[in-house]
């Protein structure tokens, strides 16, 4: 397996917030996490980027541990979600945000990377505009543009496609299969989106309170829990009787 999440607990200050979660994802393979909100999904992608430390089990790629190469692991690992967005520089335009992190990956040919991820997630009417100034539809794709700059191995991402409009939604989730396709690339996606995780997705890994509790590939899903479609079993799964979905 390229990237190994292995029985990791995690805890803010006293409160635990995952339980002996286990992630496998092999090369090419694209899995989603689900979960409503306050699972722990974000949480999860957090301890796979090393921006939190599980405070039990451990975290692989490539059967190395990530805590103890940082620096080389940012190199692998793409990420694209909540906490990495806010790194990216509100007072530069979108090309020197993506020239920054290009340099600091020693990225080679940057100048055609910019302009071919620019045109690939159709950046190239702002790539000259101050990136804090722009849509939150239009700074996720910047971040996913940061999330591939260095050609990663791995991508992590928390809802690429929300606050974008359904035809630029619909253009995004066409690059990721057809890059995934091209490079090989594995990917694990939190997504709140049910349509868009059943047409990318491989696998899913459903989530509540903290911990995994069911997991299977979308289509073995909705006929185990003698559903119409995986929107239907997420609120099975996840919906308690007292709450309104």
């Amino acid at each position: 397996m390229l990237l190994q999440v292995n029985n990791i607990d995690v805890s803010y200050d006293e409160f635990q917030v995952i339980w002996n979660v286990s992630i496998s994802i092999d090369k090419g393979e694209m899995v989603a996490l689900l979960g409503p909100n306050g699972s722990g999904k974000s949480t999860i992608l957090n301890s796979i980027s090393n921006l939190i430390q599980p405070k039990n089990g451990e975290v692989l790629f490539n059967n190395e541990k990530i805590h103890l190469s940082p620096t080389y692991m940012r190199t692998k690992i793409g990420i694209s979600h909540v906490l990495e967005r806010r790194r990216v520089f509100p007072f530069l335009t979108v090309k020197q945000n993506l020239t920054v992190y290009g340099k600091l990956y020693s990225v080679k040919d940057l100048n055609y990377k910019i302009e071919d991820l620019s045109q690939k997630l159709r950046l190239e009417n702002f790539l000259n505009r101050i990136t804090g100034e722009l849509s939150s539809g239009q700074k996720n794709r910047v971040s996913l543009a940061k999330a591939l700059i260095n050609d990663p191995s791995v991508l992590l991402l928390d809802e690429p496609t929300s606050s974008l409009d359904p035809e630029t939604g619909d253009y995004v989730r066409s690059f990721l299969e057809n890059y995934k396709k091209e490079k090989k690339i594995s990917v694990l996606l939190a997504s709140h989106n049910m349509r868009e995780v059943e047409r990318l997705c491989d696998s899913v890994l459903m989530m509540k309170d903290g911990t995994i509790i069911d997991q299977g590939t979308p289509k073995n899903l909705i006929n185990k829990h003698g559903r119409d479609n995986l929107e239907e079993v997420f609120l099975k799964l996840t919906r308690n009787s007292n709450e309104l979905w």
